[in-house]
């Protein structure tokens, strides 16, 4: 049973606390659109942070007020809503963070992470139209494991062919231009 538990990372503080920590961590997060933090606090402050996103992204007076009870600074907030609207993240439908890992903190060895607002726009993926039956699966699969081995070996048949020419080459510029010297020395 729950019984007054809330949802979500404690931190290792009470409730008060670790909602102050989310709090100023999204503040500076929204302020700077990078902070350097520990892997939990950075976890913790992605579902804290990302709603406000969505709620900038919806734009009514509802969502802003809403924004404005979690954040506790006007100003930020008419700052985030005003960047949603300029289309900031309009082609985006959640993943509005990105967590980097640093590596260990010297001190006490905890794990450090940048945790970073995503402006680039979103790059759709390129379906493949291949529709193969399942019969013919196995054989098409055998069919194309065969094919790069054969011109695989072509290739680097052609590859050495290449070589060969290119190093006969070079070794007969290197014999024609010490004779072609000599004979300039000889004339002089």
């Amino acid at each position: 049973m729950r019984h007054n538990k809330k949802k979500g990372l404690k931190l290792g503080v009470s409730s008060a606390h670790t909602k102050a920590i989310k709090r100023g961590l999204a503040k500076a997060l929204f302020e700077n659109d990078r902070i350097k933090t520990t892997v939990t606090r950075a976890k913790a402050l992605r579902g804290f942070a990302e709603p406000i996103i969505t709620w900038a992204k919806k734009g009514d007076l509802h969502s802003r007020r809403l924004a404005i009870a979690r954040l506790g600074d006007k100003h930020l907030v008419a700052e985030i809503f005003d960047k949603a609207a300029q289309g900031m993240w309009a082609d985006r439908n959640g993943g509005y963070t990105r967590i980097m890992r640093l590596g260990t903190r010297k001190g006490d060895n905890a794990e450090m992470v940048i945790i970073e607002l995503v402006t680039e726009p979103v790059q759709k993926k390129v379906k493949k139209a291949t529709s193969v039956k399942k019969v013919d699966a196995p054989r098409k699969a055998l069919e194309v494991e065969e094919a790069p081995e054969v011109k695989s070996v072509t290739e680097s048949e052609t590859s050495a062919e290449a070589a060969e020419a290119e190093v006969a080459e070079t070794e007969a510029s290197e014999v024609e231009a010490p004779a072609a010297e000599s004979a300039e020395e000889s004339a002089e």
